[in-house]
């Protein structure tokens, strides 16, 4: 058993406003260099939607991630014998049109324009070529757009609906969205770092966050076909690929990620988790029906006195493990079980997880009223606007009943509040469905409070770096002494 320590996250769908100031925060600190344009470490979609870069979940045309060839699992994007041709092209790249291209404004000309009876304006111009470009995608164009035949439709998660369920999506009467928050996934099973040819791709051993060795990068892109996710990007200016650095700099000082903390809707959670890194491969075999399980088991209990000791003995520090006990992450992930990892058919073992929301219920407009299809006060989840298998598509492997296990607790949990909290629900109604979810009223209230009353603290329990024990592994700590901490041992190279 080869016990380590993983700095792990939660988004709870059900509380995102979509504000972006998450991607803003992460834009303005992070990739406001030249080259960078384009790059959103991370972004906020809408759902039902295409996402950024297009159809990013459609593995037929990006072939990122793992697959299984005779019981094992393989990179789709390449092989020992891909690696060279595709070397400088990479035939399932995404191009800047996935992307978009990123523009300003020529400001200028408001404050410039000759003296006249027009109104001057500021026209777009390209921040790669600087020229007047017409303006025709952008990071999330399909913004708040859920219900549009023109950008909805496009979804590749609508491929686990019947042609019927797909027509009466929009259907006015069903038209829904919600909103998707991505950042990389730092996963346990990473494509990027798999087929990296240079060795840049690295997992932090103490905290297992993903980063890329801009000294040893060559500009293969390897790594951008690889993910599945595309959250790594290629910088035009440096010729380096680059990504989400989970903002270590500030988890290394007890700081939360930039995203993180300015998160409006206090959606994010942070924690750490405890794994078995001897069963990654046998869990990234399973089969798509058996993914959540798997994953889960990997996650080991950091209460059990057989897991502390193990993890002593692999290096790990009292003060991770006592962090890891206080992780909200494995609240959500192995005791309450209500939050999922997306795409887990692709075989990295993401290790951000999602609470999937919960969609709102038909109705039917009669003159002046309203009326839900649902006559009780809480519907029946399979009464929802949108149906549980494309929930189960994005967040389930395809299993409905881990996502409805998921919306039933939460729903039960709304119940169970009701019933206390305003009193028109009989309290023997709430405890009947709390049992149903396989809960309690002690784990109801837990929920709540994690969900709707968490302090800072709560939300983020962020283990100490211990970076001191790390750089003793490679190098004399008393030479380096000063990256104990953040920062290079040598200065960055970049474009000038």
């Amino acid at each position: 058993m080869d016990i380590r320590a993983q700095i792990s996250m939660v988004f709870h769908l059900d509380k995102c406003i979509g504000c972006h100031t998450c991607s803003i925060a992460c834009k303005n600190i992070w990739t406001d260099r030249k080259g960078t344009e384009y790059m959103w470490w991370n972004n906020v979609e809408t759902k039902p939607g295409t996402g950024y870069p297009t159809r990013w979940e459609d593995q037929e045309q990006y072939r990122g991630g793992w697959e299984l060839t005779d019981g094992e699992p393989s990179l789709k994007s390449t092989s020992k014998a891909e690696v060279f041709p595709n070397i400088f092209h990479h035939p399932a790249m995404p191009s800047m049109d996935d992307y978009y291209e990123p523009w300003t404004y020529d400001y200028k000309n408001l404050f410039n324009a000759p003296e006249g009876d027009d109104q001057p304006t500021a026209r777009p111009l390209s921040m790669v070529s600087g020229e007047p470009i017409d303006v025709e995608a952008g990071p999330n164009w399909d913004d708040d757009l859920g219900g549009s035949p023109i950008y909805a439709a496009n979804d590749h998660n609508f491929s686990a609906l019947t042609p019927q369920q797909k027509a009466q999506l929009f259907a006015v009467e069903r038209l829904m969205m919600f909103y998707f928050p991505r950042i990389c996934n730092h996963c346990l099973n990473p494509a990027c770092v798999a087929a990296c040819p240079s060795g840049a791709l690295y997992k932090r051993g103490e905290d297992g966050i993903v980063l890329i060795d801009q000294n040893r990068c060559r500009g293969w892109r390897s790594c951008v076909a690889a993910c599945p996710y595309k959250k790594t990007f290629f910088n035009w200016q440096t010729g380096k690929s680059e990504k989400c650095i989970l903002c270590f700099p500030r988890v290394e000082t007890g700081q939360a990620p930039a995203c993180f903390h300015s998160c409006v809707g206090r959606i994010r959670y942070l924690g750490v988790l405890l794994y078995d890194a001897d069963r990654i491969k046998e869990a990234a075999s399973s089969r798509d029906e058996d993914l959540i399980e798997a994953q889960r088991s990997l996650i080991l209990d950091p209460f059990d006195p057989k897991v502390v000791e193990a993890a002593r003995q692999n290096g790990v520090h009292d003060s991770v493990i006592e962090s890891a006990q206080k992780s909200p992450v494995y609240k959500f992930v192995k005791v309450w079980k209500i939050a999922l990892p997306p795409h887990l058919e692709y075989r990295t073992m993401p290790m951000l997880f999602y609470v999937p929301p919960l969609a709102p219920v038909m109705s039917a407009k009669e003159g002046d009223v309203v009326s839900n299809v649902s006559k009780g006060l809480f519907h029946d989840l399979d009464e929802a606007r949108l149906p549980l298998e494309y929930l189960a598509k994005l967040f389930g492997a395809g299993d409905t009943g881990k996502v409805r296990f998921a919306l039933k607790k939460q729903m039960a949990v709304r119940v169970w509040r009701r019933a206390l909290t305003v009193g028109d629900i009989e309290k023997s109604l709430a405890e009947r469905m709390l049992r149903e979810a396989e809960s309690s009223p002690e784990e109801a209230d837990a929920i709540y409070k994690m969900t709707a009353l968490c302090t800072f603290n709560d939300r983020f329990v962020v283990p100490p770096a211990h970076r001191e024990m790390a750089i003793e592994m490679m190098e004399d700590p008393q030479e380096h002494k000063q990256s104990a901490g953040f920062g290079f041992l040598s200065a960055p190279k970049r474009g000038s």
